[in-house]
């Protein structure tokens, strides 16, 4: 066998004789420096094992990402802050995990992903005690870790994906992702509900900040002692091909010409635009409207009034796991009969939601029983999305580029969507101010008409999805024939003569 440096690289070609590149798929006996990694065949017990640890530490992800939202009130009283300030703690954070996606996203494609977000859970749990301690004087100190906790964020969301989608294939990947991003939603509803039920037992909303660092640590234990690093495009490769590794630039034209990643991404941005908005301002919101309408007297000194973030948070929890469930049974049982059933589900859930979200909006001022009931269909509607919308860049992209895809999808959607509702909304609301004299119920009002702009961004998701489903199906054929041996260029130029056969059939139709 010829050494690596002397054997030829022919960018995205699939050869049996070729190096093993990074995440590369090779028939041949590896070389006798392989590391054993590599080479180990992942029993599937172990493989579920896996799943279930990148299963808890995404929670804690997320618990950690939604408990300033659930202790906001306490927050915005004891530094005496204003909506917009309050959403730039949320701004912050989004803002470093998206900036820092891309550079994770580049190095899971090329280098020992289990060493990455080990090192990223470790500053995970540094800054997020760190950010615990902070002083009433000593707000910006506050700002700053939350972006620091981005970090740590970063390197685990770009990379876990990626994990499971080489220890799985098929309905198997399918169960897996779902289970997988089923945590977005109950991490989110525990944020809430542990938040504020930690800052009402203690007095002080910053003890709500300590306790997931604690369980971080025994994820960092489970992640080094029991998380593989299978070998990238393990469960896709059958025939034997080795795919070369190519450079950043080349994996972004690739992504950049893959329509479905496009438009599908897109649809993501407008998605995360909504949740984060609605997250991070609704236990506020409905505070608010219950002081309106005198359910409760206003909040003056925290501990605020948690009941709203329990609500909320259990609402969360409940709707993400049956949306989850809905979505994944209704695509496992489409996806054979209808090629671009995926697309189809997550315009639907999201076209759907919009309408639920906006009455619900409407109606706090008057019923909050009514609004938490739309709330509710609303989410369940919206969650339909979350393990579709994983298993959709894992098939149409391939598996070498999965990291970098998954990285830039992440940077987009935080960029155009939730790294800066959750201001804008602060910042609508503060600007309103001026338009009426201070008082709770202008406090309210104010704050409704600025969330009323999420539904519309989420009919704007819905449309970007029904694009996707026009390229689902040949997108999706496209990588599966790359990572099995076939020729690139000549399936992008097989996929353009038949997308200009379709439209010329449909015009002499």
């Amino acid at each position: 066998m010829t050494s690596n440096q002397h054997r030829p690289k022919t960018p995205l070609s699939l050869r049996s004789n070729t190096t093993v590149g990074y995440g590369s798929m090779n028939s041949e006996q590896p070389d006798s420096d392989a590391s054993p990694m590599q080479t180990t065949v992942i029993s599937q017990k172990r493989s579920y094992i896996a799943v279930g640890v990148l299963c808890y530490i995404n929670l804690l992800n997320y618990m950690d990402r939604y408990t300033i939202a659930g202790v906001l009130l306490s927050i915005q009283n004891y530094f005496g802050i204003s909506d917009s300030t309050s959403g730039l703690l949320q701004t912050v954070f989004i803002c470093s995990f998206m900036f820092l996606a891309p550079v994770f996203g580049y190095l899971g494609d090329r280098y020992d992903r289990k060493l990455i977000m080990i090192a990223g859970l470790i500053v995970w749990i540094v800054t997020t005690l760190g950010s615990s301690f902070v002083q009433k004087t000593h707000f910006w100190v506050l700002v700053l870790t939350r972006a620091l906790v981005g970090t740590g964020e970063a390197s685990y969301s770009t990379i876990a994906p990626t994990i499971i989608g080489d220890l799985f294939t098929g309905t198997k990947r399918t169960l897996m992702i779902s289970f997988f991003y089923i945590f977005i939603p109950v991490g989110s509803g525990l944020g809430y509900i542990l938040g504020a039920t930690i800052a009402n037992a203690t007095g002080d909303w910053r003890w709500a900040l300590r306790v997931n660092p604690v369980l971080g640590g025994l994820g960092l234990l489970l992640l080094v002692f029991l998380i593989p690093n299978p070998p990238r495009g393990a469960s896709d490769n059958q025939s034997g091909a080795t795919m070369e590794s190519t450079s950043y630039t080349e994996d972004v034209k690739y992504l950049l010409k893959n329509r479905s990643f496009v438009w599908s991404s897109l649809g993501v941005t407008a998605m995360a635009f909504v949740t984060g908005a609605l997250a991070f301002w609704t236990p506020t919101f409905l505070s608010r409207a219950q002081v309106m309408q005198g359910l409760s007297p206003p909040c003056k000194e925290e501990p605020c009034k948690p009941l709203d973030s329990y609500i909320f948070g259990a609402i969360t929890v409940v709707t993400g796991i049956v949306g989850v469930f809905l979505g994944t049974c209704i695509s496992k049982k489409l996806r054979d009969r209808v090629p671009n059933a995926d697309p189809l589900i997550c315009a639907v859930g999201m076209l759907s939601s919009s309408p639920c979200f906006f009455i619900a909006i409407i109606l706090a001022g008057t019923s909050i029983p009514a609004t938490y009931t739309f709330i509710a269909i609303g989410e369940t509607l919206l969650s339909l999305n979350w393990a579709i919308l994983a298993d959709i860049l894992l098939y149409v992209v391939v598996p070498t580029r999965r990291a970098t895809a998954e990285a830039l999808q992440i940077m987009v959607c935080h960029l155009l969507g939730d790294a800066g509702s959750p201001y804008l909304i602060g910042v609508i609301s503060d600007a309103l101010n001026k338009y009426s004299p201070k008082s709770y119920s202008w406090d309210f009002r104010r704050l409704e008409y600025s969330i009323l702009l999420c539904p519309f961004i989420g009919v704007l998701g819905g449309l970007f999805f029904l694009i996707t489903s026009l390229y689902i199906k040949e997108d999706r054929k496209a990588a599966e024939l790359l990572a099995s041996g076939h020729d690139y260029e000549r399936i992008v130029c097989l996929i353009k003569i038949r997308i200009i056969y379709k439209f010329v059939c449909i015009f002499l139709i």
